[in-house]
């Protein structure tokens, strides 16, 4: 079974809008209060709430007078929060994410209908009382609708995200080049396929729009708390960041199409960019970056396609490394972009010789795993190289086509 996600534009009318904020608000109480009961209970008991637990309060809040307006929300839609809520504290107590955070009224609002969700004529269907919402369905949707996440972002828009699942094995290939990437800073990509290298600048989305965005977050800090002139600016600086947002994704996901199409695998260093973005100074234009959504739309673009991502170990000296004779320099500043090899005298581009490196040790790892590469170009060392992992995407995950790192 393969998955696949498409987010289409939702046009609701003034009535629907009324409808959908209560269902947000629903929704948002239901999240809000059943995280503080687990925390609650936790300090008590020193056990949590699971899904059942918290599913078991629904019914008295629906009767009780304070809250039997929950009474009024498709009752699937409080369940599939209860589900996110129990799913956020399994990954917090895994280390995979941080602990759960109450939800505000302000901001991006979203709902999840886990069921019973149809495409009518072109439009979206939606369970309960809301019924069928105008949308712009830009591809077709193929396969079983399995949930549909409704949300309204920040600047006013509707959208619905669209998990489908697909019948089928998942393909396989070892046709094609082998790319071995380096994320940084001023360039954003340099690539080697084992005879050439390109070298993708970046875009510096941020920096495009900060004067624009600088004015009217300047002029939003004037406006008093609560009024319509405030509002209105909120909704215009939300606009900017959609702006900045929608123009990152689009860089990304054209870059990651163009490589993932002639490809069988795509080789990168696995980044701590949680760590890296501590620094202060390059904080902003790492996050800017976007490196960890470009490595996530390389990995289900590779799943669908039958090829494989790989994540090499962060400290592998790929810039050090002469990808020549494979000798090994001790210190490297960052500032140092090009050097000459003690040993065999071959003049480097730092970058350029780090994606050499960077590839041949990922042709390395997949060739110990025993998949069949055809690596064209470049020589593969069989044992230098560090902790390392293959990565494969459960789900993939795409946004319209509209719209994080290292340095050195």
């Amino acid at each position: 079974m393969l998955h696949k996600a498409i987010q289409v534009r939702l046009y609701p009318t003034k009535e629907q809008e009324i409808l959908l904020a209560q269902t947000f608000g629903c929704a948002r109480w239901w999240w809000n209060f059943a995280l503080n009961k687990s925390i609650e209970t936790y300090k008590e008991t020193g056990k949590g709430l699971g899904q059942v637990a918290l599913n078991s309060l629904l019914p008295q809040l629906k009767k009780a007078e304070d809250t039997k307006w929950l009474a009024d929300c498709y009752s699937q839609v409080l369940q599939a929060t209860t589900l996110n809520l129990t799913t956020a504290y399994k990954n917090f107590f895994e280390k995979s994410a941080g602990f759960p955070k109450f939800k505000s009224k302000h901001g991006k609002q979203s709902v999840q209908y886990p069921q019973n969700v149809k495409i009518v004529d072109g439009d979206v269907k939606l369970p309960g009382n809301i019924g069928i919402i105008k949308a712009k369905i830009h591809r077709p949707i193929e396969g079983k609708i399995k949930t549909v996440t409704v949300s309204k972002t920040p600047s006013g828009k509707y959208l619905a995200s669209i998990l489908t699942e697909i019948e089928g094995d998942k393909p396989s290939t070892s046709e094609g080049k082998i790319y071995g990437i380096d994320l940084g800073l001023k360039h954003f990509a340099v690539v080697s396929d084992g005879k050439k290298v390109s070298k993708y600048d970046n875009p510096k989305h941020i920096a495009k729009h900060e004067k624009n965005l600088k004015l009217k977050q300047r002029k939003l800090a004037r406006k008093v708390k609560g009024s319509k002139s405030r509002n209105k600016y909120r909704k215009l600086v939300a606009k900017v960041y959609e702006r900045v947002s929608n123009s990152r994704q689009d860089f990304l996901h054209k870059l990651s199409y163009k490589l993932v199409s002639d490809s069988q695998a795509v080789i990168l260093e696995n980044l701590h960019i949680k760590g890296m973005v501590r620094n202060h100074n390059l904080a902003k234009a790492i996050s800017d970056c976007g490196w960890g959504m470009f490595t996530n739309f390389l990995s289900y673009k590779l799943e669908r396609k039958g090829g494989k991502l790989v994540e090499i170990d962060r400290w592998f000296p790929s810039s050090k490394l002469c990808h020549v004779c494979f000798y090994q320099i001790g210190e490297m500043p960052l500032d140092v972009r090009e050097w000459d090899c003690p040993n065999c005298k071959t003049h480097h581009d730092r970058d350029e010789n780090a994606s050499h490196n960077i590839r041949a040790e990922g042709i390395r790892m997949l060739k110990a795993e025993g998949s069949a590469v055809s690596a064209v170009g470049g020589e593969v060392r069989p044992k230098l190289g560090r902790k390392s992992k293959l990565r494969h995407s459960p789900v993939s995950t795409e946004a319209p086509p509209s719209g994080e790192a290292k340095a050195g």
